[in-house]
């Protein structure tokens, strides 16, 4: 015997006959047609092959069987309902667990800093950063959500756009100092000067170099020695003066900010790059997701 939706309805109808009395009183606290009513309790005792209640035209009274069914029904239901309330809780405050796939980069240079002020403003929550290359599963990995950089794949989750993000060609005093500065991209191409390139862990292939400035767009061809894969590396050497570097704005700002890095063509300023979440279902994020969401969304905002 399956125990499905009717099966639950008919031991809630069961449960409001017992505790008003009658089947006319089940009718009033259920907004059911005591028709209804009838046949839900036929339905239920077909299913279950017992008699639950001796039926009179004046009295309702639980047989043995019913008596017994009802004893074990009780604390089913009331456990379900406090399922449902624990759940209704989980949808509108910020407790629990939240499990949260990480671009590594953005992790280490833009998360990690302020993670902080996120657990201090919900105690009642444990969070679980995981940072890696490339997306997976997140369903069968049990993530809540995913925060990457660049175009999502088409898959069934929800993508939600964060932000766009500049990118800048940077390089470092000490390197400008040493090489001297690119008047233009077209410099790059020339072998004089040192470029770093980064190698997308998705595709396995390196970033093209390329600069937008409205609607044009210019692509150069760079060929530096230095590959790598993790944005915290090539931010690193390009700091440390070894070569040039197209890094994301948000990342990278407050370096630019902070005069350790150069912005070294703010004339071509329209290179842009997606910061997307993505999460399974379009219905009814919960609150934890909700107020990560927005937390990530606050501390990537432009000042």
């Amino acid at each position: 015997m399956a125990f499905d939706e009717r099966m639950l309805n008919g031991m809630r109808v069961f449960a409001a006959v017992v505790d008003g009395g009658s089947f006319a009183a089940a009718s009033e606290a259920l907004d059911m047609s005591p028709p209804g009513v009838s046949r839900a309790i036929a339905r239920l005792e077909a299913r279950l092959g017992i008699r639950l209640f001796d039926r009179t035209t004046r009295s309702v009274r639980l047989t043995d069987e019913g008596r017994r069914f009802h004893a074990q029904v009780l604390p089913l239901l009331a456990g379900l309902e406090e399922a449902a309330a624990h759940a209704a809780q989980g949808a509108t405050s910020v407790r629990g667990r939240l499990r949260v796939h990480v671009d590594p980069l953005f992790s280490r240079l833009v998360l990690a800093p302020r993670v902080g002020e996120f657990m201090a403003a919900y105690p009642q929550l444990e969070v679980e950063l995981a940072t890696r290359d490339q997306l997976g599963d997140i369903v069968a990995d049990g993530f809540d959500l995913a925060v990457r950089f660049g175009e999502p794949p088409d898959s069934s989750l929800v993508a939600r756009k964060l932000l766009d993000t500049r990118i800048l060609t940077v390089a470092s005093p000490a390197y400008l100092r040493a090489h001297g500065r690119p008047e233009r991209p077209q410099d790059l191409e020339n072998g004089t000067h040192v470029c770093i390139e980064f190698r997308d862990p998705a595709t396995g292939r390196t970033f093209s170099w390329e600069f937008h400035r409205k609607r044009r767009r210019l692509a150069v061809k760079t060929s530096g020695r230095l590959i790598v894969n993790d944005g915290g590396t090539m931010h690193a050497a390009c700091v440390a003066g070894y070569g040039i570097a197209q890094v994301m704005e948000v990342a990278a700002g407050p370096l630019v900010a902070g005069g350790q890095l150069v912005e070294l063509f703010p004339d071509w300023p329209d290179e842009r790059f997606p910061l997307y979440a993505l999460y399974p279902s379009r219905h009814h994020p919960s609150a934890k997701v909700r107020a990560f969401l927005d937390f990530v969304i606050g501390i990537t905002a432009p000042r």
